[in-house]
């Protein structure tokens, strides 16, 4: 089993990261920050538009460690990628499979998805009983449920979108009642996403973001190309079997989110809003989001296909490992992550 290591996040504006022989290298305005060894990284996440040296750059392709470059709003921009490794057949069979791929892929995907969203649901729910005094989260539940049926009944990608959407919207909907603290500063009334416009919604973007990079990582890592996907439209740039794969998990951030508001793990003060109404995470926010979800990897969790326990971290090349298997045809299905 892959080991869990260690993600380096770099949220300081003015920090340059370098190389000095095995280590990493951090400065801030020509100020030495710190320095630490390659061994336990796995993946660094730079939010700086200073970004890196080249040789760090070389480096982390030729030691296979992911590096992606965010912005500090939270868009992804770029990846540094190594050699091409892995079997070609395997991404042959990938492209061959994808090409027309059984529509199955994509009803079992949203399908995990919604059944994910259902689990949130009802564990807030069991949590606070009084949540549901009017029956409208009971009602969301139903028709979530209603969704994981009729999914079996689409057959194009484009009618199981349209499904998904309703869903979310409905989700979406009643996810302002999941909020029990801090109530006048944290209201969602839909998602909004490019750019986010209150600071529910950032904060749900800028984990998005980072659990797609993960998952590019490890779809990288097994031989598969993050770029071709089932489900999501082929577009130049965009990691579409990566965001596939992010779809059965979205609510574990989502999770995230609201313990985080609801403990008063942030506030208010750890947004800033644009004139032109986008709402973004400062860098102390973002500093608290990421330890929160770095601690949120560590923690176990028992995978429902493999009855294995594994760090939640693992999570994505799991995932990227049992897809693999089924492109390659060791399995008759790929089996989503669901929550239990």
């Amino acid at each position: 089993m892959r080991k869990l290591l260690n993600s380096l996040y770099i949220v300081d504006d003015t920090a340059y990261l370098s190389l000095d022989g095995e280590n990493i290298v951090c400065k801030c305005e020509d100020k030495e920050k710190f320095r630490m060894p390659f061994a336990n990284i796995e993946d660094i996440y730079c939010f700086s538009y200073l970004g890196c040296s080249p040789a760090l750059m070389g480096k982390c392709g030729e030691l296979g460690i992911n590096l992606s470059f965010i912005s500090p709003q939270g868009e992804f921009l770029a990846r540094v990628q190594g050699k091409t490794k892995g079997n070609v057949f395997l991404r042959k069979n990938q492209f061959e499979l994808f090409a027309s791929p059984s529509i199955l892929l994509a009803q079992n995907t949203v399908a995990a998805k919604l059944s994910n969203t259902r689990y949130l649901i009802k564990r807030s729910m069991r949590d606070n009983p009084t949540l549901d005094s009017d029956g409208e989260l009971s009602r969301c539940i139903e028709y979530l449920e209603s969704g994981m049926e009729r999914v079996y009944e689409m057959q194009d990608t484009e009618t199981i979108m349209g499904l998904e959407g309703s869903c979310a919207k409905a989700y979406f909907g009643i996810f302002d009642r999941l909020i029990l603290q801090q109530k006048s500063d944290f209201y969602v009334t839909a998602r909004t996403k490019r750019p986010p416009l209150d600071p529910v919604n950032a904060v749900l973007s800028f984990l998005y973001t980072v659990m797609t990079s993960a998952y590019t990582s490890a779809l990288e890592s097994v031989g598969l190309d993050s770029c071709c996907g089932f489900y999501h439209a082929l577009r130049p740039g965009r990691s579409s079997l990566a965001c596939d794969l992010v779809e059965e998990t979205r609510c574990i951030a989502e999770r995230l989110v609201l313990t985080m508001i609801n403990l008063k793990q942030l506030n208010i003060s750890d947004f800033e809003k644009q004139e032109s109404g986008a709402v973004y995470l400062t860098k102390d926010g973002k500093r608290k989001v990421l330890t929160a979800w770095q601690e949120r990897k560590r923690s176990t969790i028992v995978h429902p296909y493999l009855g294995e326990k594994i760090p939640l971290g693992l999570l994505p090349f799991v995932q990227s490992s049992l897809l693999a298997k089924y492109v390659r045809r060791e399995i008759e299905e790929y089996p989503c992550y669901l929550l239990k």
